[in-house]
């Protein structure tokens, strides 16, 4: 068997179609997160510590002006960006919640699931005798 063959095999086994959409599911729901998070989340956050905005907090390393903003900082030097870490920190947890119960949530659908039905149990000889011999006394 050829390398080109078994690469087809390998690419069209299920479970690389299932990684495939699971991994461009992930991206987008990833940014969906970062979004909530950027935009929803760390501007209640800043607002209930007196209006500061994490995104723009660092630590300069090349003597920049520290009420510059992140990106005016970054343009003069290297600087120490920890509040953009701090955000992107609270991303993954949250994303992390959010898998946890989404996995938790289909573990549970498969235990609760649906139940296969009993097999029927075989009726004992004596009464298949029974009700053969009262269908032909019927007769």
């Amino acid at each position: 068997m050829g390398m080109m063959q078994e690469f087809k095999e390998f690419a069209v086994k299920g479970n690389v179609v299932d990684l495939a959409v699971a991994v461009i599911i992930g991206a987008a729901f990833g940014k969906i997160v970062d979004s909530l998070v950027q935009d929803v989340i760390m501007p209640v956050v800043g607002k209930v510590f007196g209006g500061l905005d994490f995104s723009n907090y660092y630590i300069a390393l090349n003597n920049q002006d520290p009420h510059l903003t992140l990106i005016e900082a970054k343009k003069l030097g290297a600087v120490l960006a920890y509040g953009n870490f701090i955000t992107i920190a609270l991303n993954f947890i949250i994303l992390a919640f959010i898998i946890f119960q989404m996995v938790r949530l289909l573990n549970k659908l498969k235990r609760t699931g649906p139940a296969a039905p009993e097999p029927e149990a075989a009726t004992p000889e004596d009464i298949v005798l029974l009700r053969e011999i009262r269908d032909s006394l019927k007769k």
